[in-house]
């Protein structure tokens, strides 16, 4: 028996001599397949670059951040007509059980009824709607948050900027199926107003609609020939502002021809319209504000604009999409919640990069509208 317990004792020491001697435990290396980093996918769609080449450039943008996380897709050019396309696009990114979240920007119409067909199978999807094209009060029902430039305010907003350039006149180029958007039927009339107040010349007229059968190419020929026959009638002290995108650059290039005045864009950015129509090639410098910035500026003043151009300092459909994305990853995440006002503002002004005045449509609802400070070029 002592024999059994000395041999025991020499057993348990030999065991604790051998542990003390071995090396410590090395850290495990995590096997990726048991990776915990979110899987989940972001759908975007935006308009192609002729349509609105800032969100376009912005979805590339989030594209290169996050790789496949993120799915892009374009509507069609002609989207008033090819409305069922728009709507196969969205249920499209819809199908794929990894997609958690869509932006859409701008939300043309077939939108309201994509979420619609959507919803009937994935309640689970976050919509991020920008610029919405359709009803306001029947598109803040379906989406989960909205953007979209104070179009409200940027009615007297604008009309003062045309007035501190100088104007005496100021020219509003739009067509019907704008004007039957509630927000620019309301701006139309604000800007009318304001110019009463402020002692300017309304001058309101009817465009081509890039829609209709010309499309972009027809209305643009419009607009380039039109606004010599208005600075003929009433002077070069007269602002032109049009509603639609695709009439940005040729009315920059026929304002600064002409020697009128141009104060903002429909969307106001550095890069909508200005780069083209003044031939800058800002490529190496993409997405370097300030540098397009000057860029534009040296050209506006070389060219004799000098005080009579002007934007806001940051592309806003960029900061919409891009703070979209943001959002609604976060949102999918758990970390926020969309109806978070801070939160909200803190993503648009991180990308912005400047101060925004933000308002809300309406007290209950969670459509977000923005307003910047303009940059006056050579001034």
């Amino acid at each position: 028996m002592k024999l059994f317990f000395r041999l025991a004792v020499c057993l348990i020491l030999v065991s604790a001599l051998l542990a003390g001697c071995s090396k410590p435990a090395e850290p495990q290396t995590p096997d990726p397949s048991q990776s915990t980093t979110p899987t989940f996918k972001i759908g975007i769609m935006t308009g192609t670059v002729s349509q609105g080449e800032d969100e376009y450039r912005a979805a590339e943008q989030v594209k290169a951040k996050y790789g496949d996380r993120i799915v892009h897709v374009t509507y069609p050019d002609n989207f008033m007509q090819e409305q069922e396309t728009t709507i196969s696009l969205l249920t499209g990114l819809a199908s794929d059980p990894d997609v958690k979240a869509i932006v859409v920007c701008q939300a043309v119409p077939g939108t309201a009824a994509a979420i619609d067909k959507i919803r009937e199978t994935r309640d689970d999807i976050i919509f991020v709607v920008v610029v919405p094209h359709e009803d306001v009060k029947l598109m803040e029902s379906k989406a989960d948050i909205m953007f979209e430039t104070d179009n409200l305010a940027r009615g007297r907003t604008i009309v003062q900027l045309a007035k501190e350039l100088g104007a005496t006149h100021f020219l509003h180029y739009s067509f019907p199926r704008h004007m039957s958007m509630e927000l620019l039927a309301q701006r139309r009339q604000i800007m009318e107003d304001t110019c009463k107040e402020l002692g300017i010349e309304f001058v309101f007229v009817t465009a081509p609609d890039p829609m209709g059968p010309d499309g972009i190419p027809g209305a643009q020929k419009f607009i380039l020939e039109d606004v010599p026959r208005q600075v003929a009638q009433y002077g070069k002290d007269i602002c032109v502002f049009s509603t639609n995108c695709g009439m940005q650059e040729p009315l920059i290039k026929a304002a600064l021809q002409e020697g009128a005045i141009f104060a903002e864009q429909c969307c106001p950015s550095p890069t909508h319209g200005y780069p083209n129509a003044l031939g800058l090639d800002v490529g190496g410098i993409a997405g370097d504000m300030p540098k397009i910035l000057a860029a534009i500026e040296e050209t506006i003043v070389e060219s004799g604009g000098s005080g009579r151009f002007a934007t806001w300092p940051v592309p806003i459909n960029m900061v919409f999409l891009r703070a979209g994305v943001e959002l609604a990853i976060q949102a999918v995440e758990g970390e926020i919640q969309l109806t978070d006002e801070a939160a909200v503002k803190a993503a648009l002004e991180a990308e912005a990069g400047v101060t925004m005045q933000l308002s809300k449509y309406s007290e209950d609802g969670n459509f977000w509208l923005a307003v910047m400070d303009s940059v006056i070029f050579g001034k």
